[in-house]
């Protein structure tokens, strides 16, 4: 056999892994783009929506959502009667592990701590809207959980829980729930003020479970 001929052979001999390897890249691109329709992500690596969960929760039940962060656990009972479009998005982003790791990043002295933005910044969200609901109910004392947001009606995942009564919220944020146990966890969250460009990041929420009954 000439050099040539031999040369021919170990070229055709080595295209059938070129082609395995071309198939693996192909395999590889098409799992990940599947992925990421099936599990979409948005800044931070947080999950994304089009559009706000259907209805999962029953408003005649009980919910309570429990908020694990390492300093210790926040019990707030939630009013799915008097908000059920904002408990059952809570419920659903808490079951969907949204709020795993996300920080509390706007924690401001005798009024409020706020989170549920993945990113931190304050301008992230599920990437949809849900309405606001239950306009009548007042910050009357500290421990009321109710939903920020960027204006009327632009509800995400961003809530913040008082520290002390706050009139001069009323009629403009959704409640949706009431802290029953670890209001002392919750007066220990870090003070952070986004405004004057912190070096470090917020206290962090592990995880939260809610419990129905």
């Amino acid at each position: 056999m000439s050099k040539s001929s031999r040369r021919r052979a170990r070229q055709t001999q080595s295209q059938p892994w070129v082609v395995y390897a071309i198939a693996a890249v192909l395999l590889l691109g098409v799992a990940y783009i599947a992925y990421n329709l099936l599990f979409p992500a948005g800044a931070g690596g947080a999950k994304q929506w089009s559009a706000a969960p259907a209805m999962q929760i029953d408003v005649n039940r009980q919910y309570t959502a429990h908020i694990q962060l390492e300093k210790g656990t926040i019990d707030i009972h939630l009013l799915p009667q008097a908000a059920p479009i904002t408990v059952n998005n809570f419920v659903f982003l808490a079951r969907q592990h949204f709020y795993d790791g996300v920080t509390f990043h706007r924690v401001l002295a005798n009024f409020m701590a706020q989170s549920g933005d993945p990113t931190g910044t304050g301008a992230g969200g599920p990437g949809y809207f849900i309405p606001n609901e239950n306009d009548t109910a007042v910050f009357d004392k500290a421990g009321i959980v109710a939903m920020a947001n960027s204006g009327r009606d632009r509800n995400g995942s961003q809530f913040f829980i008082t520290f002390t009564p706050q009139p001069g919220l009323n009629g403009d944020y959704t409640i949706f729930g009431e802290v029953t146990g670890g209001m002392d966890v919750v007066q220990s969250i870090t003070l952070r003020d986004p405004d004057t460009s912190p070096t470090f990041t917020g206290d962090k929420i592990v995880t939260i479970t809610i419990d129905e009954s």
